[in-house]
């Protein structure tokens, strides 16, 4: 058992707790100690953390909050457990949000980037960065994470920037990363292309525009539906099924495509389903994926019909310089009069927006730079197939992750912007060709790429390169891979199957072996929170409003992995009711704890009922809470914490310490001070994870060793402290003050007024833990008479409450009305009737008997027999009060 310094209890303690006082000076403190800060255990066990780096964009969301608590809760207990803990910290430079955010910021002084020029420009968004960067950093002290600042990483710092390159390179020369044309998603409004998965499908009232094409010959024509008509303007074919026995004599003849006037084949292509539609389809190879397939097997013309920002172009001929929708409304008036347009209809469908802007997207053809993912999706299949790729938590994720891998299509990684890793490629002006390059390249006729790359291409990187990679540097050696990805099931795709893909091409392993996934934050009602609904939650306002532990204890504790969890500002207020429980509760202990010293500890003294029961507990809590921890079931130790403090510690044993602190029993007084202060100091340990500041401004207060409780031990399962025979007394004690307060609250008697308790003990031995109880029964019922005598006569007028070892009398005379005992007594003879019953029918059960555990199945028939007992004593009593 630890032995603890010589430390003496600091009583002074406020009468109430200050949260913003306590988080500001504990933070300052731990920060100034170097107590966050990894390497200093060599000889320990690694855990290691990497954070999923928020946007330097603005302030952090309560969605950050939990993701950041949930982490911090492992990364605390892991160093109290004694690991050498990393908890590495960082920040994205968020190309598309981050440009958005300057441009914009330009745009309210008249100036665009363009104005600016590359390099002042760049300028600008550095110092957006440094500002935000800085505030992100603020907010994380506020929150209380236990972050190793020393190794603060940013995606475009200059290590991690060499890890881009090495890896861009890599892939290039490896043929996996290539550059060429093709259909890729488009986002007008910040004038830069997509990956996929930044393209969110939003379901729309459309139409669908069903067009007549004329045969060339003048002999009929080909009805085909759109639900782009602007795009016609691009069309280069129209394909048939060749085995379509209503089109395939018209293969190879042509149509007169309208407005523009321009003779189109007539193709026969399988991509088209006979059965859909009239079985004609459209052929637009530069604005639609399909399309672009279908004009490479048949050598199609590829015609774009507008420009960068969604503007038609030359190529839409009478309807250049119209934004794409309005020149479709003007486009589908003209077709209408010409008898071109012969059906529109209400369509309900799938439309891509973009993530960022919110523009619709529009599918481009482009030259862009691509990933080839699925020769890196190879490797990632195998390992989970074979059981050595990542364990996800829930695992119902792996399916959804299996799925996405199994399907990987080739990933566009350039954009058009200016804030981002520039694409390490330079072209010569003089030859045409292209140079890939680890290092900057210069000479007359070369010049860069302008592209940047993706994002999410750097962030994919985050768990190896934030450690040194490509260098074999200590960090990586010692600290990778990372033991747990806590992050959002929302960007499984974006970020944690891009992980793995470079994890194990570039070090050959998983870059984790657990993948947290925790849900989204919604609002009260199970509103994704948003600017738009204004139902947003500022974490630093909750803070300033109810302290940083409230929020973290709230967020944990409501959250189930992979569930979203919906903010309620009562749950906050009930988080904060639970810290102010714990100061109380250790403010009164303090005031007990006079001239005591860490050296006065002996668990071993005269140890009442209730201090045998109070370790025990603690040993199960210190159990259980370990395993949920392991277990990342943080709700649920959460509610164990929770109940043990709230009922076990607060409600009950200090409420019995008081006895033996206000008592003239110096022995029994030392041995509840020697308890109090043992299960304070264990207490606080458990609960620090999640509330890490009112639990140091209370340890601090304790006899205790070292400097701070984040390097404290975590509390251990003790053996030695087990006493299941003080848990029956306790609970005979417990149910029976229950019962006579129950009773008193029934016929309203005030606790200050005494009553006369007349106990029927089962047994001889209930009679012994109920005498040698006797105080606590006193106190506890506010009795002027306490008998306890297994050989009493119950009492004609008294109210009657049937506990397990016990039945319990109490003469109210004048107090009671007869028929109203035995309707009580009534409802109570229903209420166990239907528990037999249901206990009965579980019994009875033969999937249950056959699957549950032995203990359960016992436990089941122990309750019956218990709630058997209870209902036959009802009876017998209701039929005492009757006669």
């Amino acid at each position: 058992m630890e032995v603890m310094s010589d430390k003496q209890a600091n009583i002074s303690m406020a009468t109430t707790y200050d949260p913003k006082a306590a988080e500001q000076k504990w933070y300052k403190y731990w920060q100034e100690g170097n107590y966050f800060e990894a390497g200093k255990r060599p000889e320990a066990e690694t855990f290691t953390i990497v954070i999923p780096p928020p946007n330097v964009t603005g302030m952090l969301h309560i969605g950050h909050a939990l993701d950041f608590t949930l982490q911090d809760i492992l990364i605390r207990t892991k160093r109290m457990q004694g690991f050498d803990t990393l908890w590495l910290p960082g920040t994205d430079h968020a190309g598309i949000a981050t440009q958005t955010k300057v441009e914009q910021k330009l745009r309210e002084q008249g100036l665009s980037r363009h104005d600016l020029g590359r390099e002042a420009f760049l300028e600008q968004v550095w110092e957006w960065k440094d500002q935000y960067a800085g505030t992100i950093r603020d907010q994380w002290a506020k929150m209380g994470l236990s972050l190793d600042y020393s190794r603060e990483r940013f995606t475009l710092d200059e290590g991690l920037s060499k890890a881009v390159r090495e890896v861009f390179v890599s892939l290039y020369n490896k043929g996996l990363i290539y550059r060429g044309k093709k259909i890729i998603n488009w986002d007008p409004a910040a004038r830069t292309a997509l990956s996929d998965i930044e393209v969110e499908y939003k379901e729309v009232n459309g139409r669908l525009y069903h067009l007549q094409y004329p045969l060339a010959d003048g002999t009929g024509h080909l009805t085909v539906a759109t639900t782009r008509p602007e795009t016609m303007l691009g069309d280069t074919a129209v394909a048939v099924h060749p085995e379509d026995e209503r089109y395939k004599h018209l293969i190879g003849k042509t149509l007169l495509l309208p407005v523009v006037n321009r003779e189109i084949p007539i193709i026969g292509d399988e991509y088209v389903e006979k059965e859909f539609g009239s079985g004609a389809v459209k052929i637009t190879p530069a604005h639609d994926p399909n399309d672009f397939e279908v004009g490479e097997r048949h050598q199609l013309p590829q015609i774009i019909v507008m420009d960068e920002s969604g503007v038609m172009n030359d190529e839409a001929g009478p309807y250049k310089g119209m934004d794409r929708f309005e020149c479709r409304q003007k486009l589908v008036a003209d077709l209408q009069e010409s008898g071109i347009c012969v059906l529109i209809e209400e369509h309900v469908h799938q439309v891509g927006h973009s993530e960022r802007s919110g523009a619709v997207v529009e599918p481009y053809l482009s030259t862009q730079w691509f990933v080839a993912m699925k020769p890196l999706a190879e490797a990632a299949i195998k390992a989970q197939k074979e059981g050595k790729g990542v364990n996800f938590l829930p695992d119902r994720f792996e399916k959804i992750y299996m799925n996405w891998i199994e399907n990987v299509r080739d990933w566009c990684i350039s954009r058009q912007l200016w804030w981002g890793h520039r694409i390490p490629a330079w072209y010569d002006e003089a030859t045409g060709e292209m140079h890939v390059s680890r290092e900057d390249l210069a000479g007359d006729h070369l010049i860069q790429d302008n592209d940047v790359l993706d994002t999410w291409f750097s962030s994919a990187l985050w768990p190896f390169s934030t450690l040194g990679w490509p260098e074999q540097t200590e960090d990586l050696k010692r600290f990778y891979p990372v033991d747990v990805m806590v992050t959002g099931y929302d960007i499984i795709y974006f970020w944690v199957a891009r992980m793995i893909f470079t994890a194990l091409e570039f070090t050959d392993q998983m870059p984790f072996k657990d993948v947290l996934l925790h849900g989204l934050v919604r609002d009260r009602d199970g509103q994704k929170m948003s600017k738009s609904l204004g139902n947003g939650v500022d974490p630093l306002e909750v803070i300033e409003q109810y302290g940083a532990d409230a929020m973290r204890f709230m967020l944990s504790t409501s959250s189930t992995p992979g569930q979203d969890l919906r903010y309620r500002t009562e749950k906050v207020e009930q988080a904060r009711n639970f810290a102010n429980k714990i100061w109380n509760a250790s403010r009164f202990a303090m005031m007990n704890l006079e001239g005591f010293e860490a050296k006065d500890i002996d668990l071993t003294g005269k140890l009442g009922t209730a201090d045998r029961w109070i370790l025990h507990r603690l040993n199960e809590t210190v159990k259980d809470v370990t395993r949920l921890i392991d277990s990342y079931e943080f709700g649920e130790t959460g509610r164990l914490l929770y109940n043990f403090i709230w009922d076990d510690l607060c409600d009950w044993y200090i409420e019995f310490s008081k006895l033996s602190l206000n008592g003239t029993d110096e022995e029994a007084k030392r041995a509840t001070q020697s308890v109090l202060v043992y299960v304070l100091d264990r207490t606080q340990r458990l609960i620090h994870p999640f509330m890490p500041f009112i639990s140091e401004e209370i340890w601090q207060h304790l006899p205790h060793e070292g400097e701070s409780i984040t390097l404290a031990q975590w509390p251990r399962y003790e053996a030695e402290l087990e006493a299941p025979d003080a848990v029956k007394e306790m609970e005979l004690l417990m149910e029976m003050i229950r019962a006579v307060r129950n009773i008193r609250a029934e016929v309203n008697v005030p606790m200050s007024k005494k009553v006369e308790l007349l106990v029927k003990p089962t047994s001889e031995a209930a009679a012994g833990i109920l005498s040698c109880n006797e105080e606590f029964v006193k106190r506890f019922c506010g009795t002027s008479l306490l008998e306890i005598n297994v050989a009493l006569h119950a009492p004609d007028k008294a109210m009657t409450a049937i506990v397990t070892g016990a039945e319990l009398y109490l003469p109210l005379a004048g107090l009671i009305d007869i028929s109203q005992e035995i309707a009580r007594l009534e409802k109570e003879m229903q209420h166990l009737n239907a528990e037999v019953e249901r206990v009965e029918k579980k019994l009875s059960n033969e999937g249950f008997v056959a699957k549950a555990p032995a203990k359960v199945i016992e436990e089941e028939r122990r309750k019956m027999e218990d709630y058997a007992e209870k209902r036959d004593k009802v009876v017998a009593r209701i039929a005492e009060l009757r006669g």
